[in-house]
């Protein structure tokens, strides 16, 4: 078995303790595949957000051993446009071939390190005006959970970094290690980073009518060819009031969460199944091979060839036609 990837966790004054356990949380239970060590700017306890400090186990030499450094976010009253010369000097320690993920506020130190120059980035909505003045260079988009640009990955606030970190296990080794992970942790196995955070705004008022029933109908028919109304007729609603108790309820319109969802059932028999990819599409309610490969190649960016072929290094097609066209 391969050595364990080791990630390393920099709390940094004020450091917020939920989000400080998540890494640890989340990779310790991927059988083995993690390692995962915490540490501060000199190896001595930090203060939290709360009323407690803590003490670890290792200072910032071990940055220099990662293969992944996850910051968590700390009191936004603590945000600085520039970095303390200890911060500074941690992070010029890490690796270059490291992948550098934040949580929340933690964004603040890669964009004060000019890590996420000319990049995609988000952080919490709350601090997302302060954010675009000090850093105008960095393309950030606050509405999401979090964003993939390869070796460096922002996260919005809270229970985002642990969609971040669970989207790193399904990234690193597939949707049956990430899914075993989000059951040891009872979390959702995957929630897309396109997501929209919660933002603040008024709470719609509490009925006995929501969409929750309505979603779960609809997951248990991806393969059928649902439309706004058949939605609305089982939720009982009109289309208008239906398309908007919905998009307060989950973030987005009904129709873009239902090709999420079809997105997301095909990726997971893609990487479980040898299904070709003609079927996978009959299956997710996408209908042809070229839906599918239109609506994968939006989401993620990779044909359904190219997805199978990341995730199932075993992999050998069971259709010769699939690979026409696929790219």
């Amino acid at each position: 078995m391969r050595a364990a990837h080791r990630v390393v966790v920099l709390a940094l004054d004020g450091v917020y303790p939920f989000e400080l356990g998540i890494p640890s949380r989340v990779f310790g239970a991927a059988d083995g595949r993690y390692e995962v060590l915490t540490c501060t700017v000199d190896g001595r306890s930090v203060q939290t957000h709360s009323d407690f400090s803590v003490d670890v186990a290792h200072g910032p030499e071990v940055l220099a051993t990662a293969g992944t450094v996850v910051i968590p976010p700390f009191d936004p009253a603590r945000i600085a446009r520039e970095l303390p010369e200890r911060v500074s000097a941690a992070l010029a320690l890490i690796p270059s071939g490291a992948r550098t993920v934040s949580i929340c506020t933690g964004a603040f130190v890669l964009a004060s390190a000019g890590l996420l120059d000319g990049r995609p980035a988000t952080t919490h909505w709350a601090v997302a005006d302060t954010f675009r003045q000090w850093f105008p260079e960095v393309a950030l988009d606050p509405g999401v959970l979090f964003v993939d640009d390869g070796d460096i990955l922002t996260s919005a606030g809270a229970a985002s970094g642990v969609d971040v970190c669970m989207h790193i296990v399904r990234r690193d080794h597939g949707s049956e290690l990430a899914n075993h992970v989000a059951r040891q942790c009872v979390v959702p196995p995957w929630r897309d980073g396109g997501q929209a955070q919660y933002i603040e705004q008024p709470v719609p008022p509490a009925t006995g009518h929501g969409t929750a029933a309505t979603r779960q109908w609809a997951l248990e028919r991806l393969d059928e060819p649902l439309t706004l109304g058949d939605l609305a007729g089982h939720a009982r609603m009109s289309l208008r009031t239906f398309a908007r108790r919905f998009n307060d309820e989950v973030g987005m319109s009904p129709g873009r969460w239902l090709i999420q969802q079809r997105v997301n059932r095909a990726c997971r028999l893609l990487e479980t199944t040898d299904l070709p990819v003609d079927e996978v599409a009959r299956c997710v309610g996408f209908g042809t091979g070229a839906s599918l490969r239109q609506h994968l190649h939006a989401a993620i960016g990779v044909s359904p060839i190219a997805y199978r072929r990341t995730f199932r290094a075993d992999h050998r097609s069971t259709d010769a036609g699939e690979t026409q066209g696929a790219a």
